[in-house]
């Protein structure tokens, strides 16, 4: 029951407290769970039976389930796996100036685009969509871009706080940030019209993302005392 009760309100922490810690690296459970990303990717959610997991697995129905109590976790293992690629680390540097702002900032952009423009990740996207599950696409969207966004206040604010960023919401800014990295890219990338950005287009729009943010919030005018 109290399993049930977790898939319900959150599947991917369902599916993490589910399986042993010590079956995260278990070389079967894993071709299980690309057997099953595959078979979504191919035939849909609806689509893709557990025999035919199974058999792409190489495993028993039997042995399947020893894993995965249904379909719903299995997808729900799937995005979780996916989801640690999408948290990206945004550590303050050593030195706080407006170059090392900068530089920080374009890192993570790129790092950001970089992942989720990734195939795989785009097909966890279009699976959480096409599926229609709640619980799992709110745990998606937790797990990966609310947590870098989370990330990214923080930094602004640290950047504020030192005098490199003049003064404004933190939350604004990275929606800005946000929106001057991507563009339309993603929605065209879900639409199947564009193909990934190449590593140089990825730099571009980093640091072009980067360079309007800085211009929308420059450095403030330090007053100037005199004796």
């Amino acid at each position: 029951m109290q399993a049930l009760f977790l898939m319900k309100r959150n599947p991917i922490e369902a599916t993490r407290r589910r399986i042993p810690k010590k079956d995260s690296d278990n070389p079967k459970r894993a071709r299980v769970l690309q057997a099953a990303f595959s078979a979504f990717q191919e035939l849909g959610y609806g689509g893709a039976s557990t025999l035919e997991i199974a058999t792409r697995a190489k495993v028993s129905k039997r042995e399947l389930y020893t894993y995965f109590s249904n379909k719903q976790a299995m997808l729900a293992a799937c995005i979780a796996e996916r989801t640690k690629r999408m948290r990206l680390p945004l550590e303050t540097p050593a030195t706080m100036d407006r170059k090392a702002v900068a530089t920080t900032l374009t890192a993570f952009g790129t790092a950001i685009l970089r992942e989720v423009c990734d195939p795989s990740t785009v097909a966890v996207f279009r699976l959480a969509i096409s599926e229609s599950v709640p619980e799992i696409a709110h745990a998606l969207d937790a797990a990966g871009r609310q947590a870098n966004r989370t990330a990214l206040i923080a930094f602004l604010r640290k950047a504020q706080e030192h005098g490199y960023l003049r003064a404004a919401d933190p939350g604004t800014m990275a929606t800005s940030f946000f929106a001057l990295l991507w563009g339309d890219l993603l929605v065209w990338l879900l639409l199947r019209v564009t193909n990934p950005p190449t590593a140089k287009e990825i730099d571009r729009r980093a640091r072009a993302a980067t360079e309007a943010l800085l211009r929308l919030f420059p450095e403030p005018k330090r007053r100037v005392f005199k004796i």
